[in-house]
């Protein structure tokens, strides 16, 4: 049975008692109103309910098809239909070019005004699952959104807050895994571009020719095989964002085309003799030191300059151990989610592994590494045996290391006494002398 909440607005009482009596045994919930003052009184109220509207275009304080803008600005995602007792089609079509979704005659079957009513509300429905959807994405990608509170990412963090809302070229500079593209979404979500698509492209993953057309586009008949006109990855990006990932690796004789395009923001497909004008942001990243290229002469200095003019670094995992933790629990959290498991938590050890570790492919390999561990997990907690086997060669190597200093000792004492105490750590912690908060702390660290 059909459902969702319909505004009914008809000053005729006997007409609209009777369409909510058809409406409600269909399954809707009907707000009746009398009026357009009511009508928007009630509108106001439950705009996040109501889904259609049904408005009589005679009212006695407003014209139906002037009262439709003020309809739509209060519920935007609402369908609005007119009903008119004497419909002329000049007025159906202004209504419908103001965004009615239907104009109808008083008078007409139920059975039309039900299947009218229905496809309005289908429609609606979509809206609103779209926007919610919107709403999810813009969330993932906001800079609330990144987890870690460590210095190196809160400095790397407030440096792209500051230039999101400009119109300045980004570069993101860091190493491969280190989170370049959270960074580039924040920006496109944060920057007044935010309605419009931010499209990405990784310079790496393509020859130059082929990559020349990917970002250009061209025309019908430009080479053997151009059987349509291709848009360009500039084309689609224009109003938005166009996010150009390992651009060190772009071909030197395509930079200089590149560099034209920025300065100019027009370019001339392959096969065409009209330049194509387009209004793009560009954000870029790499994992190269391109100011060292570039005074190397192995990347264009001009082109270097034209996109660095607001320069973000995006620290390794190494720099923000801090962050291991967290980051660690919203994994675990995901993959426990896809998977169906129930998991509570990392153990101690396993928490510990990680904070020892090198992470030389950084948030990427971490979460690899989550991923990895939570598919193996048979038990509520992850456990150091889920790790991969090069995490065990390290923890033998930080044992090796630390086997004469005073944290092996303290380490060996604490082990001793919880043995002995058959793992009372309230009493373990009275014969070391210290508090039970701390002798938790020192069992994490220590991975016991």
């Amino acid at each position: 049975m059909p459902d969702g909440t319909l505004l009914l607005i008809d000053d005729e009482p006997s007409l609209r008692h009777i369409l909510s009596r058809v409406l409600g045994l269909e399954g809707y919930t009907v707000l009746p109103a009398p009026d357009a003052r009511h009508g928007l009184e009630l509108l106001q109220q439950h705009a996040g309910e109501v889904l259609v509207v049904l408005c009589d275009v005679k009212l006695p304080d407003a014209h139906g098809v002037e009262l439709l803008a003020r309809l739509k600005a209060l519920a935007p995602l609402a369908e609005v239909i007119l009903l008119t007792a004497y419909g002329t089609v000049a007025d159906g079509v202004r209504a419908m070019k103001l965004g009615a979704f239907d104009y109808l005659t008083k008078g007409d079957s139920d059975d039309q005004l039900l299947v009218v009513v229905e496809r309005a509300m289908e429609k609606a429905r979509l809206q609103r699952r779209v926007a919610d959807l919107e709403q999810q994405m813009g969330a993932q990608h906001d800079f609330a959104s990144m987890i870690g509170t460590s210095a190196a990412l809160s400095q790397a963090r407030d440096l792209a807050q500051r230039v999101a809302p400009t119109e300045a070229a980004v570069l993101l500079e860091g190493p491969t895994g280190s989170g370049k593209e959270l960074f580039a979404h924040a920006i496109h979500h944060a920057s007044p571009r935010r309605a419009k698509p931010l499209v990405a492209v990784n310079c790496s993953a393509f020859p130059r020719d082929l990559l020349e057309s990917e970002l250009f586009g061209y025309k019908k008949g430009a080479f053997t095989g151009a059987l349509a006109d291709k848009k360009g990855l500039f084309e689609e990006a224009s109003g938005g964002t166009l996010f150009l990932d390992e651009i060190g690796e772009l071909d030197i004789n395509l930079q200089a085309k590149l560099l034209r395009v920025l300065e100019g923001q027009e370019f001339t497909k392959l096969g065409d003799t009209k330049p194509t004008k387009v209004n793009v942001r560009v954000v870029a990243a790499t994992n190269r030191n391109l100011r060292q290229e570039a005074d190397q002469g192995l990347f264009r200095a001009d082109l270097y300059y034209r996109l660095s003019v607001f320069v973000v670094p995006v620290p390794p995992l190494s720099a923000r151990r801090d962050d291991i933790e967290p980051l660690a629990q919203h994994f675990l959290q995901v993959y426990a989610a896809k998977l169906g498991k129930r998991l509570h938590g990392l153990d101690p050890a396993f928490l510990q592994q990680l904070s020892r570790y090198e992470w030389r492919g950084n948030v990427r390999e971490l979460k690899n590494v989550l991923e990895r561990a939570v598919i193996l997990a048979d038990e509520q907690w992850l456990t150091t045996d889920l790790l991969p086997p090069e995490f065990q060669t390290r923890a033998d190597a930080f044992e090796a290391e630390d086997a004469r200093s005073l944290r092996a000792l303290e380490k060996r004492q604490i082990r001793l006494v919880l043995s002995e105490t058959g793992g009372n750590k309230t009493e373990a912690a009275r014969q070391l002398g210290i508090g039970l908060k701390t002798l938790y702390r020192k069992i994490g660290e220590y991975g016991l």
